[in-house]
């Protein structure tokens, strides 16, 4: 099927409102929020958000070293935690997972549900996000720099489309308990279920417009239940340590009451509302997706109770006639090193361990591409900061360069290193790394060159 067209006709007759939960803002995630939402929710559908800009590239690495891997490291755990009580509660699992490899993630589950005795669990895996091949066969004009992608050369690893609404929808009118997929845009994990169960169209603009909107503003999780909007003294929020995961109650005309399990930490407010409205949003009146332009500029929200708020408003335009590609591609390394020092002269210790560090090398004539020197605590966030140095009792030392190869991105923290008992005295806690750069372009691709498909695993 193509990546714009959905399946289920809207025909006629009410709909019950919708309850989705946010099980998850990023791959590293906390899980006990999820088994919350599953067990005590009252969902029909518990979405994990887990997929970064960068993540697929890393994970493409992953799968050339195994077939069988390249998905998310925390799929084992979230699915072996949430599938009983999901399963027992009629909660349907929607989630970007998949990474580089949702086929294999699917395996992965249906093994795991015969293991925990849920026989006839039906696993669906979203693909054709992955446009390597499309993106290799010509020279696309790069929107975030300078040139086209055939400039990366060899060094690109992984290309993939940010797919919208129509392999989701596809999987759960084909029955799917659980659907896992690559890459697509974050609020369609969210608007998936919602075309699903009211039947709306892949025209009605307004309405996907306003489902996009509720995506958006559950796809971060307990960033929208106080998580990240929490600042002492100026916006106090309760219980962070057991932060509740949001909840959207959606109506056919997609307006929402938002809220979380009764008793959790958090606090839904307005005030985290629109902070979240806005997050990573260019233009509040034209938020491109794969499946509509959204128009948040007329939202509304009011407090209706503890802990729920009403989002009304939100229009949406005809979708873009391409698909966003992420591009990733090696980009050299990246050598760390860092000491601290401590007591009377820290501050004085430290710069002159930097100045060490600097000359050091130039001397053995390390190739540095780009070079980070800094103390933290003083000038590694605010360069402009005059502090009263003298003051200073304690700073951490920290050395970053990216250079082409590994072995020239080690020296760097080794002589870091070095200063153990060629510096300044007093450093201790030294430590070094080296991690290779994996780097994002981004070009756009026609939406007719891109199509999705469904595979199916039943336990």
């Amino acid at each position: 099927m193509t990546n714009d067209v959905f399946l289920q006709d809207a025909g006629s007759g009410d709909f019950p409102p919708l309850r989705i939960g946010a099980g998850a803002g990023y791959s590293g995630d906390r899980i006990e929020p999820a088994i919350e939402l599953a067990k005590h929710g009252a969902l029909d559908f518990l979405v994990f958000e887990c997929l970064a800009e960068r993540t697929i590239a890393i994970a493409q690495a992953a799968r050339q070293a195994d077939p069988e891997a390249g998905y998310d490291p925390l799929l084992e755990d979230r699915m072996r935690a949430v599938l009983a009580p999901a399963r027992a509660r009629g909660v349907r699992i929607v989630t970007n997972m998949g990474a580089a490899n949702p086929v294999a993630a699917a395996r992965c589950v249906a093994r795991i549900a015969r293991e925990m005795g849920l026989d006839g669990l039906k696993i669906a895996a979203v693909m054709g996000d992955d446009v390597l091949d499309i993106v290799n066969s010509q020279r696309w004009p790069l929107i975030d720099r300078d040139g086209t992608s055939a400039d990366l050369g060899d060094a690109i690893v992984s290309a993939n489309a940010y797919l919208g609404a129509a392999g989701i929808v596809e999987a759960l009118d084909g029955g799917a308990d659980v659907v896992i997929t690559g890459r697509v845009s974050d609020p369609a994990l969210f608007l998936g279920p919602l075309v699903h169960h009211f039947g709306w169209h892949a025209d009605e603009w307004t309405l996907l417009g306003r489902g996009t909107l509720v995506g958006h503003l559950l796809e971060c999780a307990g960033q929208l239940t106080g998580g990240y909007f929490a600042d002492p003294g100026i916006k106090e929020v309760p219980g962070l340590a057991r932060l509740g995961f949001p909840i959207a109650e959606v109506s056919a005309d997609g307006s929402a009451i938002l809220s979380k399990v009764d008793g959790s930490g958090g606090r839904l407010s307005i005030a985290a509302c629109k902070e979240q409205l806005l997050y990573e949003i260019l233009d509040p009146g034209a938020y491109l997706q794969p499946d509509a332009v959204a128009d948040f500029r007329n939202v509304v929200f009011r407090e209706v109770g503890s802990d729920r708020i009403a989002v009304t408003g939100g229009t949406g335009g005809a979708r873009p006639e391409t698909l966003k590609v992420s591009i990733g591609y090696k980009d050299g390394f990246i050598g760390e090193g860092q000491i601290s020092y401590a007591g009377m002269g820290a501050a004085a210790r430290g710069q002159l361990a930097l100045e060490i560090v600097r000359e050091r090398l130039a001397i053995i004539g390390v190739p540095i591409r780009e070079l980070r020197t800094e103390l933290i605590g003083i000038d590694a966030v605010d360069r402009t900061l005059s502090a009263d140095r003298e003051s200073i009792r304690e700073v951490r030392v920290r050395v970053a360069g990216r250079t082409q190869s590994h072995a020239d991105a080690r020296r760097i923290g080794a002589e870091v290193e070095a200063l153990y008992t060629n510096g300044p005295f007093g450093g201790g806690g030294a430590t070094r790394s080296v991690r290779e750069v994996i780097a994002v372009a981004s070009t756009l691709v026609p939406r007719t060159m891109i199509r999705s498909a469904v595979q199916y695993e039943v336990a």
